[in-house]
């Protein structure tokens, strides 16, 4: 049966969070505190955290940046996974990683489409792995934020769910590479 395994050992992930946007800031950043707030209460280290404006090539360097940092194990971001003329986040994802966890995104659309219907089919949620990191890609709103932790990210970063789980597998992530 799926859940903690309270028998396992907890190992805390550094995480980073990046928000995705051309207006907030720190202090408005509501969406990326959401994310803060989470992880740091579930016992993982907050790495950095980012604010970027929606530009594609300025979003591809923070990530490539963030994962080569050893200090960082997952980047999750929020923001940018609309449909307008400026959410470019996915085709960020797209240039940075190597293998998509197309689950997520799918899952994630499951899990909105039970609270806000067929809104849903406009989150291009998404995630990948890259040089050993896990990136995760939310939408911008808080409640997307609460969604994709408290039902995915809070199961799948903790060691200890079964019957299996992201972390197990970090030390793996980097098998066969050159």
């Amino acid at each position: 049966m799926a859940g903690i395994d309270e028998s396992r050992k907890f190992l805390p992930v550094r995480i980073a969070v990046v928000t995705m946007s051309d207006s907030r800031t720190i202090e408005t950043d509501t969406s990326g505190q959401v994310l803060v707030d989470r992880l740091t209460a579930a016992g993982h280290a907050l790495a950095r955290r980012h604010i970027i404006k929606d530009d594609m090539a300025g979003i591809v360097a923070l990530l490539n940046e963030l994962i080569a940092d050893p200090n960082v194990d997952v980047v999750i971001t929020t923001g940018g996974t609309g449909v307008t003329g400026r959410d470019s986040t996915p085709e960020a994802f797209d240039k940075v990683c190597e293998k998509r966890i197309d689950g997520f995104g799918e899952l994630f659309r499951m899990l909105s489409f039970q609270k806000v219907g067929t809104s849903a089919l406009q989150s291009r949620a998404t995630a990948g792995v890259a040089k050993g990191k896990y990136l995760f890609a939310v939408p911008g709103s808080p409640g997307a934020c609460k969604d994709a932790w408290d039902d995915i990210l809070r199961y799948q970063l903790d060691a200890r769910h079964r019957p299996c789980n992201f972390v197990e597998l970090i030390p793996r992530l980097k098998e066969g590479r050159a």
